[in-house]
Formats: C-alpha cells, sequence, structure tokens
C-alpha cells in the first residue's frame, strides 16, 4: 500500500495520459503556447458564443465591488479581469495572473489594447504557488484553468491563504453533465467535433483533444466542493450551467 501511495504522489494525469508530476507543468504550458494567439477565436466557436453568458453569471455571483482587491489567477486572455476591473473601479485592483507566458502576453495586450490599466496589474503566478502574503484578497477567481492545475488541492490551499475574513474563491469550470442524456452528446462533440475545429482554426487539434480529457479528469461538482472544504473553505455552494457542462463554485471565508 505503501508503495502505490508513493507511485500515485509521483504521477498524474495528462489528459488521459499518466504522466510523472513535474512533466504535467511542461506539458501543459506547450498546450497554451500552442493555442494562445487564438483561444479567443475558439472559445467562441466551441461554446457558441455562450462562454460570455457562463463569465457573466460568474461575475454576478463573485460579489466583487468598489474598492477591493482581487486575483485573477489562470486569467489567459484577461475575460474575466476585463468585467472585474469594472466592479472594483478606480479604488480597487484586479491582478491578472496566469502561469504560461503566452496567455498572459495576450491578456495584457488584450486590456491595453482596450485602455483598462489604471488598476490591473499583470503578474506570471502559479496557482500552488502564490507569491503573496496571508489575507491579501477580497476575491479570488479562476476560470477554466482548475483543471489543468497539477496539485489542486495546494492551489486550493494557497487560494484560502490569500483570502481576506470575509473573502471568496470563484471557481468556474467545465463539470460533469446532470441532464440524461447529454453527456452523450457532450462526449461526441468533445472528442469527435472539438478537435477538428481545433486542427481547422488552431492548427493544433491535439491541444484541444488534451482539454476535453482534461474536462473529464477533472473532480465533478461534489467532490470539488468536498475538496474545496477540505482546502479550508467555512462553506462552499454550487451552480450548475447548461445542465452541468460548467459548474461554479464558491468558497467563502468567514
Amino acid at each position: 500500500m505503501k508503495e502505490k501511495r508513493i507511485m500515485s504522489e509521483e504521477k498524474t494525469h495528462f489528459g488521459y495520459q499518466t504522466v510523472d508530476r513535474d512533466e504535467k507543468e511542461a506539458k501543459v504550458a506547450e498546450v497554451f503556447h500552442s493555442v494562445a494567439s487564438r483561444y479567443d477565436v475558439m472559445n467562441d466557436v466551441m461554446s457558441f458564443g455562450i462562454h460570455r453568458l457562463w463569465k457573466n453569471t460568474a461575475l454576478s455571483l463573485s460579489g466583487a465591488r468598489r474598492g477591493q482587491k482581487v486575483l485573477d489567477l489562470a486569467g489567459g486572455t484577461g475575460d474575466l479581469t476585463k468585467r472585474l476591473s469594472q466592479r472594483v473601479g478606480a479604488e480597487g485592483l484586479v491582478v491578472l495572473s496566469d502561469i504560461n507566458e503566452s496567455m498572459l502576453e495576450e491578456g495584457r495586450k488584450r486590456l491595453i489594447n482596450e485602455g483598462i490599466v489604471g488598476n490591473v496589474e499583470f503578474k506570471q503566478i502559479n496557482a500552488e504557488q502564490i507569491p503573496f502574503e496571508d489575507a491579501t484578497f477580497d476575491l479570488v477567481t479562476i476560470g477554466f484553468g482548475l483543471r489543468n492545475v497539477t496539485d489542486k488541492m495546494k492551489a486550493l490551499k494557497e487560494m484560502r491563504r490569500v483570502l481576506k475574513p470575509g473573502g471568496r474563491l470563484l471557481v468556474l469550470e467545465f463539470s460533469k453533465p446532470v441532464v440524461p442524456g447529454l453527456g452523450t452528446l457532450y462526449d461526441f462533440y468533445s472528442f469527435q467535433i472539438i478537435p477538428r475545429m481545433g486542427e481547422l482554426i488552431a492548427k493544433d487539434g491535439d491541444s484541444y483533444r488534451y482539454l476535453s480529457e482534461s474536462i473529464r479528469m477533472h473532480p465533478p461538482q461534489e467532490e470539488l466542493r468536498d475538496m474545496m472544504l477540505e482546502a479550508g473553505f467555512d462553506e462552499v455552494d454550487y451552480k450548475n450551467l447548461t445542465g452541468g457542462i460548467v459548474a461554479i463554485h464558491r468558497g467563502f471565508v468567514y
């Protein structure tokens, strides 16, 4: 049993592959370096634009308000950061962060081009090692990024650590369909259609095949809720969107 446990600690999932834990970060980096420049276009095509509604719902559940300090982890091209910066206003601050320099650069260029600079900072961050002191932020968000983190529990504990009393974590992520029959249709779309879209639009079908696989390996709704409680959040709730294809989890700190 001890040997098996050690092996499980040394290995992790990269989509459906089993890889050494220290390999995963580099492999995920390769994926996002490859797709960064076409990431926004692919999001619109793959979700038929529905990802914008998911993010609007997440924003409405974030509780973000003027003057607050927000950390947007795995913020990529800045969709959530843009909306959050408008919520917190000039007195607040949003840190747009991503572990991947290519994605972070796309976000930086996009927000600067749109004139969103006064209350936004940019920082390359690994969610497992957040370089801020305890109780720094009122809100931490991570949109469609947690499933790519190697050690999710370590990352959740770090998010809990940097939140102030009264703060909250918001996780927007693909999850497990709960509507009868939707899972079969979703699997067909994910594994037969999305990689072809990736090949045609982003010239990289393999990366989008991995992204579909990573969704299936991510903890479903109840399991993620339990992980957040184990990580130290005082209360956790979640809301299913589009039949459970996406879920928003909120972790509260009292």
